[in-house]
């Protein structure tokens, strides 16, 4: 079977563009022209890849990026006139799996799809199917589910997928490059103390949940996630 892209944009030269090129490529393509229907295309084409814009009327892609990610975790690379590293920072936070600005060469384009799919469906191959479970803590990635003492709790996408990553490798310690790398998962260009917030918010969520682990900062290196013995 084909891949299925969803490419939501208000460009139509662009959408026709990029669409054309990608069917030459054997992809099977949909197109919408606002966030709004974007959502609800997304709901019954159900693609393998969505490639977003970020400025569009009804639903700006910021938006439509959080809807999608409230229902599934299906790669999604971002498309923006715009180089500003806080729309970097934004999207990443909110779940996207890679950026590209505009105006983008299509074979660059291509080549960044199949990276992401390829990154994704391996990472889904090893540990999706797997909930980690800790004294009163569960974390799905299948779920996109994260429970404390049996309930859940709301996470954004990029939070749970940290705190999975250290949680796989626990005791193991991590600089904040390497975290960049494995969770967001391509070459950073912002600054690198997004993990730094991230961490933040993780340990105010944790705090208090049980004294048999932790989020342990290791000064001068990085983190770990600590299980005690």
């Amino acid at each position: 079977m084909s891949t299925k892209v969803l490419i939501i944009d208000d460009d139509s030269n662009i959408c026709e563009a990029v669409k054309l090129y990608l069917e030459n490529e054997t992809y099977e393509v949909q197109t919408a022209h606002d966030g709004e229907n974007g959502v609800e295309t997304f709901k019954s084409y159900d693609p393998d890849i969505v490639l977003l814009d970020i400025m569009m009327p009804k639903k700006d892609g910021w938006q439509v990026c959080r809807e999608i990610r409230e229902i599934s975790n299906k790669p999604i690379i971002m498309l923006t006139a715009k180089g500003d590293v806080f729309d970097k920072v934004l999207g990443l936070e909110l779940g996207a799996d890679d950026f590209m600005t505009k105006p983008f060469d299509m074979k660059e384009l291509s080549v960044r799809i199949k990276a992401v799919l390829r990154r994704c469906n391996a990472k889904n191959d090893k540990t999706e199917s797997e909930t980690l479970r800790f004294d009163n803590m569960e974390i799905s990635l299948q779920k996109y589910e994260l429970k404390l003492r049996g309930k859940p709790v709301d996470i954004p996408p990029k939070e749970l997928q940290l705190l999975y990553f250290l949680a796989s490798n626990e005791n193991h310690v991590f600089t904040r490059d390497q975290l960049l790398d494995k969770v967001w998962g391509f070459d950073y260009l912002g600054d690198s103390r997004t993990v730094d917030v991230h961490m933040k918010r993780l340990r105010e969520k944790l705090d208090g949940v049980s004294d048999k682990w932790n989020l342990k900062t290791v000064w001068g290196v990085g983190y770990k996630f600590e299980v005690f013995s």
